[in-house]
């Protein structure tokens, strides 16, 4: 099936789509933050200039697109144009995010994941749970945190 837009349509399109400051990750950031937490962004410094840096608590949290980073959750699905195209894009991002976590916790860092179908839905109990779990973790001694839908 052809795209319904034009390519320059649909290259404005995408340029459109942020890398950083995403809603999930000022979801999270803004929930971490009232409850006391402080950190840095994108520390160019950490493998993968990880989205949310917790020096404090030599922690990061990363807050994963479900589609950019093929999650298998109901937001996840191959897109039926430009297969190929699309497929060796999501798994060169699944690779490395596996690689910047593994460095992350050589280098001595604890490492939080969110995902974005933990935090789709309008309603503010499942939000506060996802908080409380990534703010619990932050507190407590896990090297590792996974919090999906």
């Amino acid at each position: 099936m052809a795209d319904i837009v034009s390519a320059d349509v649909r290259s404005r399109m995408m340029s459109g789509v942020r890398a950083k400051n995403t809603r999930p990750e000022l979801l999270v950031r803004s929930g971490l933050h009232r409850r006391g937490h402080r950190f840095v962004l994108h520390d160019k410094r950490l493998p993968g200039a990880p989205d949310i840096v917790f020096p404090k608590h030599r922690a990061v949290i990363l807050v994963h697109g479900c589609f950019w980073h093929g999650h298998e959750c109901g937001l996840f699905k191959w897109p039926k144009t430009r297969v190929d195209f699309w497929r060796a894009k999501i798994e060169t991002n699944q690779v490395r995010d596996a690689t910047t976590h593994l460095k992350l916790l050589a280098s001595g860092w604890r490492v939080g994941a969110v995902w974005e179908c933990a935090l789709k839905s309008n309603d503010t109990g499942k939000l506060n749970s996802v908080l409380d779990k990534c703010h619990e973790w932050l507190l407590s001694s896990d090297p590792e945190l996974e919090v999906i839908g």
